[in-house]
């Protein structure tokens, strides 16, 4: 072996005895780290897409669920895949109801890895995960009109229907208002309400709706609904009457016991639906303390509980902002009116016809019910004192052998020739008893 040959094997021999070998590793890692690492990065959490549908799908599919960053993973794709990234995300922020009211930019790079492709997702929002699961879908005003009962007894400070009724702005202000004087029992205050609708698509749209309440906290006015239920119930279960002529007037009565007429607020008051306990039927029958709009809230209420039919009435006494009720019986409908039964006397705002109302109220008489029934205040209580006289033979109080107020022959109600003392007696007892039972 000649000398040079031994000499170059010596050196090779030393080479690697000397940690060579390291700085050839070395040179390996810096040159192909990228395929090292990625040939073995396919975390579970990769969605699998070959076509524009199931790319479509997947990137929905992380809007739906909330996410901020998704990753889709393509082996084989059949079309033009960045063209169909982005026709997918204009199709979606353009289409998609959930996309429309949720999604603020979706953001996408595609990073090629050997033999496949990774797509990676950033999508940013401008509505919480919470508001998004809060989307109510609603496609009859039915079911509109129920949400908005449980949403506005609940105390909601906001609301998102997904709908495809035709309705406006301000018809949907105005349902809301609806829904509060349709249901004195459930909810305690109207909110102040802002609404906000846009287009979801071709033929939904979002209806946002905020609540506002202002001086007083939900969960007070939660609390505030639980007394109310009970006084309602405590109140209605204490009218007593032979029919439902006898009951409302004992209703009334009951109720001028149990709240003051605060006429004081009733001049501050400057339009309907206003906040302010006073002019909500809470007011009337768990504090004792009601303007017009207060007492006739908590007339309906107590006429609901019992099953009798009544509205409220929005209008004006005197120029003032007032409110009132109509009742049904029997067909017939009567205007009356509690705060002035308490203000003037029952006899002056109890089963009045629109005649009567007419030189002192005014209302939206084209809308409203006509009331021209043939009862009256004296008819129900038999207070002319000559026939209590002639008819009352046994003295009991009651009229003998005349026709009741409802044609049948069932009697008057005892109030004592026209005085209400077994009605103070029991609204005695309920002043008394309210704060105990509504706390």
């Amino acid at each position: 072996m000649s000398k040079k040959m031994i000499c170059a094997l010596l050196l090779c021999i030393t080479l690697i005895c000397s940690g060579c070998t390291s700085i050839l590793e070395d040179s390996i890692r810096r040159e192909s780290p990228h395929v090292a690492a990625t040939s073995e990065r396919q975390p579970e959490e990769h969605i699998e897409v070959s076509s524009f549908d199931e790319l479509r799908a997947a990137i929905l599919e992380y809007i739906i669920q909330h996410e901020s960053y998704g990753q889709l993973l393509v082996r084989s794709y059949v079309g033009e895949l960045y063209e169909d990234i982005e026709r997918a995300v204009d199709d979606i922020a353009a289409d998609e109801p959930i996309a429309v009211y949720s999604v603020a930019d979706i953001d996408w790079t595609v990073t090629r890895i050997v033999s496949y492709y990774e797509i990676d997702l950033t999508i940013e929002y401008k509505r919480t995960k919470e508001q998004v699961e809060s989307i109510v879908v609603v496609s009859t005003q039915r079911y509109l009109r129920a949400e908005l009962l449980s949403i506005m007894s609940e105390y909601l400070e906001e609301a998102v229907f997904l709908t495809s009724l035709v309705i406006t702005e301000e018809e949907l202000t105005d349902l809301v208002r609806e829904t509060y004087y349709l249901n004195p029992r459930s909810i305690v205050m109207m909110p102040v309400t802002v609404v906000e609708m846009f287009a979801a698509g071709e033929s939904n749209m979002f209806v946002e709706l905020r609540f506002a309440y202002i001086g007083v906290e939900s969960r007070a006015l939660r609390q505030f609904g639980t007394s109310l239920a009970v006084s309602v119930r405590m109140n209605a279960r204490r009218a007593e009457g032979e029919n439902d002529a006898e009951i409302l007037l004992c209703l009334v009565e009951n109720l001028i016991g149990a709240s003051n007429y605060d006429y004081a607020t009733a001049n501050t008051i400057s339009e309907h639906g206003v906040q302010n306990i006073a002019a909500t039927a809470y007011g009337a029958l768990a504090i004792g303390n009601a303007a017009g709009e207060g007492f006739a809230m908590a007339f309906k209420a107590l006429c609901d509980e019992l099953g009798l039919e009544c509205s409220v009435v929005l209008g004006y006494l005197d120029g003032m902002v007032h409110a009132w009720n109509i009742i049904t019986l029997h067909g017939d409908n009567y205007h009356i009116d509690v705060a002035m039964c308490a203000f003037g006397g029952v006899e002056t705002a109890f089963f009045k016809t629109d005649s009567d109302f007419s030189e002192n109220y005014s209302w939206d008489m084209e809308n409203t019910v006509k009331c021209n029934g043939s009862l009256s205040y004296e008819d129900i209580v038999g207070v002319e004192e000559e026939e209590d006289d002639d008819d009352d033979d046994d003295g009991d109080g009651v009229v003998d052998d005349e026709e009741g107020v409802d044609g049948s022959g069932d009697g008057g109600f005892d109030r004592d020739g026209g005085e209400t003392g077994a009605a103070d007696s029991s609204v005695d007892d309920e002043s008394s008893s309210r704060g105990e039972d509504t706390d």
